[in-house]
């Protein structure tokens, strides 16, 4: 079995898991009612123009994230995708997750002239994360592509977080990502046709780890429900999106990303 097929039986029994204690422990629908906050924002961020890309580009993502109020404030990070939690008690979260893909295509670099675009779509799957310690946070998500792909991508991540004041928070930690031969095939493959088009070589990869990589950030608690960071990150592609001929004639693996972001909180009853 893959690494992403472990990771992929290991969430999902965790989440379905923690999901069917609540329904039994509540009924079904039970966690419905209560305290619930739906989180909104933005992000301004310099990146790559495209996975895998050497050039860099200025751009925007927004920010959205609905769950029930737990007992004690959380730690979130721009990394987490739009979230839709089932299970909150505070120290375990569990629930849904979602993402949005934005189509690629050779209108946005001149590199990906002569490759298939990649269509607009997204992600969906679930997430789990928990508190090992009182400062520190760990993330899974796994997500299965809708249109623009139909692979699977998981993504774990590890954040310390110190407050420094009151209202200013600093964090960082690790990042891994893997991922399914169609994910990989679909941003990086390059088939006998586009070879012929482009002018790189072909390829057809397989599965598994996708990048590592590092990230860290500085959170402002403006006011109670508003929040603005400075964020940073690196990460480094491995396995099968390093050895694509995309990366190795015309990219880089070294990818970085900086920006800005600020989100706004609001609570209510169900």
């Amino acid at each position: 079995m893959s690494q992403v097929g472990k990771i992929s039986i290991a969430l999902a029994t965790v989440v379905l898991a923690t999901s069917g204690a609540a329904e039994a422990g509540d009924g079904a629908f039970g966690w419905l009612s209560g305290d619930w906050y739906l989180t909104v924002g933005a992000t301004g961020l310099v990146a790559p123009n495209f996975e895998s890309g050497k050039k860099y580009m200025l751009s925007a993502q927004p920010i959205i994230s609905l769950g029930k109020a737990g007992p004690a404030a959380r730690f979130t990070s721009r990394n987490d995708n739009i979230s839709l939690a089932l299970v909150d008690d505070g120290s375990v979260r569990a629930g849904l997750t979602g993402k949005f893909l934005f189509s690629r295509d050779d209108g946005d670099a001149d590199e990906l002239r002569g490759l298939d675009p990649v269509r607009w779509g997204g992600e969906v799957g679930g997430f789990f994360e928990f508190y090992p310690t009182d400062w520190m946070r760990a993330r899974a998500e796994l997500r299965h592509g809708i249109r623009a792909h139909n692979g699977f991508v998981a993504d774990i991540a590890a954040d310390a977080f110190y407050d420094v004041t009151p209202t200013v928070r600093i964090s960082g930690g690790p990042r891994v990502s893997f991922a399914s031969a169609n994910y990989f095939d679909a941003y990086y493959g390059v088939n006998a046709q586009e070879a012929v088009a482009s002018g790189l070589s072909q390829y057809n990869p397989g599965g598994g780890l996708k990048s590592v990589g590092l990230g860290g950030a500085v959170t402002w608690k403006v006011t109670d429900p508003m929040t603005a960071s400075l964020f940073g990150e690196y990460s480094r592609l491995e396995g099968p999106a390093a050895d694509s001929s995309l990366v190795k004639e015309r990219g880089d693996r070294n990818q970085f990303m900086v920006g800005v972001s600020t989100t706004y909180r609001f609570d209510f009853k169900m």
